[in-house]
C-alpha cells in the first residue's frame, strides 16, 4: 500500500476506501459518532484489534484524536503504543473482503488478520 492511497499521513491512517466505508456505516447509525480503534488481549496472536463507533462525548482527555474532514478516529494512549502508524484499509471483495489492518508494529499476524503479536 502506498502513501498515495491514504487519506492523510497521521498516527492512524485510513485509506480512501476505508474512510468511505466507515462513513457509510456511520450514516446507517443516523447519529453523530466517532470511530474508536484500539487493542485488547486475545486473538490467535496475543492481541486483537478493536474497532467500534462511539459517542464523541465519551472521548477522554488523554485519548489521541485524528480528524478526517470532520470525522474523528479516537485511540486510547495504551493502544496507541501498539497502533502508531497503523493503516486501515477496506476491500469489498467477495472473498477476503472487509477491513484490513496493516500494522508496522506487529512482528506476527494471524491468518485472519484480526490479531497480532509484538
Amino acid at each position: 500500500m502506498t502513501q498515495a492511497n491514504q487519506t492523510q499521513s497521521k498516527g492512524i491512517n485510513l485509506t480512501e476506501a476505508a474512510l468511505e466505508h466507515v462513513l457509510k456505516l456511520r450514516e446507517k447509525q443516523n447519529k453523530d459518532l466517532c470511530l474508536r480503534v484500539g487493542v485488547r488481549q486475545g486473538g490467535c496472536s496475543g492481541m486483537s484489534y478493536l474497532m467500534e463507533f462511539e459517542n464523541p462525548k465519551n472521548i477522554e482527555e488523554q485519548d489521541k484524536i485524528f480528524d478526517y474532514d470532520g470525522f474523528q478516529i479516537v485511540c486510547d494512549p495504551k493502544s496507541f503504543l501498539y497502533l502508531y502508524g497503523l493503516v486501515l484499509d477496506y476491500s469489498d471483495a467477495m472473498i477476503g473482503g472487509g477491513f484490513e489492518f496493516t500494522n508496522p508494529n506487529a512482528n506476527q499476524t494471524c491468518g485472519c488478520g484480526k490479531s497480532f503479536g509484538v
